[in-house]
This record gives C-alpha cells, structure tokens and sequence, in this order.
C-alpha cells in the first residue's frame, strides 16, 4: 500500500508530500488544476518511461519517491530478497530522478536499480487505470488481450508464443533458401569450389609472401653480391682481393702490427693491453674470412632457381589480384568462400531438416493454441455472467454482456493463437448483444469500461489500485453506484481515484483537493487533504459550480453523511479492515527524513 508520495519538480509542481492511507482516496479539483498529474508522477516512480517534458520549467531534474507498506505485497518482498534489498520494518522506499537531459535514475531503499527491475516491482505494487481506457476497447486485441488477463491465460499464451516463434524462425530459414533458388544453384557451387580449390592449392605459408620477396631481391643480384664478397675477402686476406699488393691485407698487417709490438712490449707493460686487442683483432678478422669463404661456396649457381622463385611470386600476385586483396586478407576471403560454398553443397540436406522443424513447431503450435482456445472458451463463459451482474450493478439493469471466442481454422498461425474474440452487449431488453462498438454510446461504453476494470483490478491481487477519471461520460444516479462500486472495490485494500463526480468523492475515506495557482509568473499545482469542512466545500463546488449557494451546501452535507452512514451500518454487519491498518502514534508515513535517493533517517 502507497504511504506517502513526495513529488518534486515535476510538470507544474514544484513540491508536494501527500499521506495516504488505506480505503478509497479522492483526488478532486478543477479541469486543468493537474490531478493527473499524481497519478503520472506515481507511474514513473513505479516503472513508466521517462520523459524529460516531465521535468518542471527552469529546473534540472524531477524527483520523484513513494513509500510503500509490504505488509500485503508478498511478492515484492520475495523480489527485493531476491536482489538483496532489505524491506526495513516491512516498507521500501522508491525514488526515481529524471534530468532534464533525459538520464533517469532509480533506488530502492537507497540502493541504485535498474528502470527494468523498478518496472517488474511496480506491477506487484500498483495498478493504474488510465482515463482513456474506454476509448481502446473497442478493438480486437485489447478485447482478447482482457479475456486473456481475466482467465489468466499468461501460461498457455507463453507457451503458444513459444511455439509460434519456433515456427516462425524454421519458416524464415525456408523463405530466405525459396529467395535464392532463382541463381543457378550448380554453377555458383562449382565456381566457389574452383575458388576454393585455387587459394588451397596455393598453400601460401605464414610469412611466406615476405620471404619470397626477400630471396627474389638476393638471386636477382646474385653477381653484385659475389663481386663484394670476393673483394671483400681478398682485403681480409684470405682471397685476392689486392692481388698486387698483398701486404696490405688486413690479416697481414695485424700480424705485422703485432710482432711490431713484442719488442716495445719488454721494456713496457703498459702495451698489453694494446696488443691483446691487436691479437683479438686478428682473431675476428679470421673468422670473418673464414665466414666469408664458406658464402662464397655455398653460393653455388642454380640457373633455376630464379625463375621458378618469379613463378612463385607470379601465381601469388595473380590470385591476390583476382580476389582485390592484400595477402593478409587472403585467409579471411578463403573461409568466406568455403562458409558459402558449404551453404549451397548442404542446402538440399537444409531444407529437409527446415522443413521437419516446420511442420513439428507447427504441430505443437496448434496443440498449444487449441488449449487456449479452451481456456479462453471458459473464461468466457464465467466472465460474461461477472460482467452482466456489473453492468447490473452500474445502473443498466436490462444489460448483457457476451463474450463469444471463435476459432479461425484457416488463420494463419500468430503469437495469439487462433481465436477471433468479441465482445458483445446489449443495453435494452429482447435484443440480441452486437459488438460494441456499434452499439454502445459514450456513456455506457464508459461503465462497461469501468466494469471491467473493476473486474480486473478485484481480480489482481494488488494492494494499491489507481483510477484516473475512469468514470467519464457518467453522471447523476449511476454516478453514485459507481462510488459505491470503488468504495466496496477499497475494503482491505487502497483505491486512489482522480474524478469529477461529486457522487463518487462523497463516498471516500480520504479527499484531496488538488489546485493550481500561479506564483512569480509560473504555475504551481498543490494539494491537500481536506478536513470535515473542506470536503462539504469541495463537493459543494463539484455540485454547483463556481456559486455555491447554502442550498448546495446543504445538499453537499446530506452527501457526506449518508455516506458515512452507510459506512457505520456496514461496519455493523462486515466490519471494513481499513481502520486497522491505520498508521498509529509515531508512525505515520511522514516520520523521519528522506534524502534524494529515498533513504529515510530519524525514524
């Protein structure tokens, strides 16, 4: 049950904090004051999406945070326990941001959830009626989609939407195979195996591109590099690389530099050191001579090699020009060609096992929506007599209410299954029921709207039921049954109701009394809960108009005081649990502080 709800920034509401308590709550005020706009800061803070228009004129962010008793919710506790959220002394505290740059964020008792999490708690919390209900009932889906809520169909829908899914995706695999039977299947499969084949047989190596080309510069200057090699050797000594000046090779001087050094070397010690790196010197130049030496024979002319590394690199560049590719992409356009080349070689074996999966899923579709049909044929057989009694009950007393579930046998299969839902009514007696929409004018389309929103919300389990201005289109004596009808739809649980009926505002617990105001220039919309005085003069105003003479005052009283009459003679005979679940001393849904992600302090 809804607490306490704190709206902040929010359209033309600068601030506002309203108790509420349990039984059926009135929201009255002028058209255009804004009392929908509590229902729709109650449908963000529980899951709606976020719209930045929200967000007041002149501020950066609306806030928007509720507090919830969980002592009838027991599946939202089991879902906060399951997210590791702790319902402290059975509540939780709700908060939702939305900036004006669009960012929404939300907590739970102060810890940071997601807009979907908010959304699946909210269901289990609140059930909002909007104000436009009637004017969609008229159409097929929504007429199958209430049967469906009605005789809790959500199990068998799931499974016939499962069914319809699996059908749907075999069906789309055999389309797209259908769209590509017009190529030549044949002559595509055989040029990707030729494909295939060609960048197969190539069997390039990893790094192998680079040293072709790498051995391809060696061999085409093959001379060049013999010429220096020979030369290079003679002047290390080992060749004949100076042939008329042999002492002038490297390994000769060093050596003579050395024995130069053996003299010198007795007299000074100093001069080791200068021959060691001498004698090292001459070392090195040996086994580069030596090195040298083994190159150069091992540089044995092979006439072809030349010519098939130019084939090699030749076949390379032409299979890479074919394909428009760098060799690196070589390998990526191989798997390509192989992944469609596997496509067309198994597409026969494809479209077999595409369509044993079709006519399966097809076969357990119809076995699902067949046990829809079912259950939607009872429902509608026990939703149709609760409808009558309710338009009974809002003032039409001559009326039926029908529904009628056909198979279509030839419809092709669809997530809903195969039945075609109506629902008929008639409003006079002897006629037979006809579609809605056809029959029904404004007023009454809008009490059977109501009724069936009645039916809804008394079958949902929901603590907290909201309805915004559902009673449009009714007045006078049916006004009052349908007071009557949320009042008795608010015993042991709480009904918040936006209305213009004074009918139906004197038959509440609680009234407020919703105004807009302009301040500094801008609009600003309050509330308030009305005291015993206040609500004579609200229903008085709602009864007359802008002049409210003693007679309508008068009449106003008489209002409320059949109502509370009536309240006392039913607690006689059925006392009404509203009274228990009462907050006592201390509290009260306004105790204590909440900071901006809805935790409270100072309890």
């Amino acid at each position: 049950m809804l607490r306490h709800l704190h709206i902040e920034d929010f359209a033309v509401v600068e601030r506002l904090d309203l108790d509420l308590g349990p039984g059926m709550t009135v929201f009255t005020g002028e058209t255009g004051a804004g009392k929908s706009i509590v229902v729709d800061a109650l449908g963000l803070v529980v899951g709606d999406r976020a719209d930045p228009g929200v967000v007041r004129n002149g501020c950066h962010k609306s806030i928007v945070c509720a507090i919830f008793d969980l002592a009838r919710a027991g599946e939202a506790l089991r879902l906060l326990e399951a997210q590791g959220i702790a319902a402290e002394e059975g509540e939780c505290i709700v908060t939702r941001h939305v900036e004006a740059d669009g960012r929404s964020r939300a907590w739970i008792s102060g810890a940071p959830v997601t807009a979907r999490l908010l959304q699946t708690l909210g269901e289990s919390l609140v059930d909002i009626h909007g104000q436009h209900a009637h004017q969609s009932l008229c159409r097929p889906e929504v007429q199958r989609e209430v049967l469906d809520e009605l005789g809790q169909c959500a199990e068998t829908l799931a499974a016939v939407r499962a069914h319809h899914r699996e059908w749907q995706e075999a069906q789309d695999g055999l389309s797209a195979l259908a769209a590509s039977a017009d190529l030549d299947v044949d002559r595509e499969r055989d040029r990707l195996r030729h494909e295939v084949q060609e960048i197969e047989g190539l069997r390039l190596g990893d790094g192998e591109m680079d040293r072709l080309e790498r051995e391809h510069t060696r061999l085409a200057h093959l001379a060049h590099i013999a010429e220096g090699c020979e030369l290079a050797l003679g002047l290390l000594g080992g060749g004949s690389g100076d042939r008329d000046c042999p002492d002038i090779a490297a390994g000769s001087l060093l050596h003579r530099a050395i024995r130069a050094l053996k003299g010198p070397l007795s007299f000074d010690a100093e001069l080791k050191g200068i021959s060691d790196l001498l004698e090292g010197a001459a070392i090195q130049v040996s086994e580069a001579d030596q090195a040298l030496s083994r190159y150069l024979d091992g540089m044995a002319a092979d006439p072809g090699a030349l010519e098939r590394l130019e084939s090699r690199l030749a076949a390379i560049h032409d299979l890479l020009r074919k394909h428009g590719l760098r060799v690196q992409g070589l390998p990526a356009r191989l798997g390509e060609l192989r992944a469609r080349f596997e496509v067309l070689e198994g597409r026969a074996a494809r479209i077999a096992a595409l369509e044993t999966r079709t006519a399966q899923a097809l076969t357990a579709y119809r076995e699902a929506a067949l046990a829809l049909h079912g259950r939607r044929v009872e429902a509608a057989v026990e939703w149709s007599a609760a409808m009558t009694r309710n338009l009974h009950a809002l003032g039409m007393p001559d009326g039926a209410f029908e529904i009628t579930v056909t198979a279509v046998s030839d419809a092709p299969p669809s997530p809903a299954g195969f039945d075609r839902v109506e629902f008929l009514v008639t409003a006079n007696p002897g006629q037979t029921p006809r579609p809605l929409g056809k029959v029904a004018s404004g007023g009454e389309l809008s009490r059977l709207s109501l009724a069936i929103q009645v039916l809804r919300a008394s079958d949902a389990g929901i603590a907290t039921l909201v309805f915004d201005e559902v009673d449009a289109g009714i007045g006078g004596a049916v006004a009052e049954i349908v007071g009557r009808e949320l009042r008795r739809l608010a015993r042991g649980r709480q009904v918040l109701c936006v209305t213009h009926l004074p009918q139906v505002a004197s038959l509440a617990h609680q009234h407020v009394q919703v105004a807009k105001s302009t301040r500094d220039g801008m609009a600003a919309t309050t509330a308030k809960t009305l005291d015993a005085r206040g609500r004579v003069e609200e229903v008085a105003r709602m009864l007359g108009g802008v002049t409210i003479s003693r007679q309508t005052l008068r009449h106003a009283e008489e209002m409320l005081s059949r109502a509370a009459r009536e309240a006392i003679q039913a607690k006689s005979t059925r006392p009404e649990s509203i009274e228990a679940a009462t907050p006592g001393p201390g509290r009260g849904p306004g105790s204590g502080r909440i900071d901006h992600r809805g935790t409270r302090h100072g309890r």
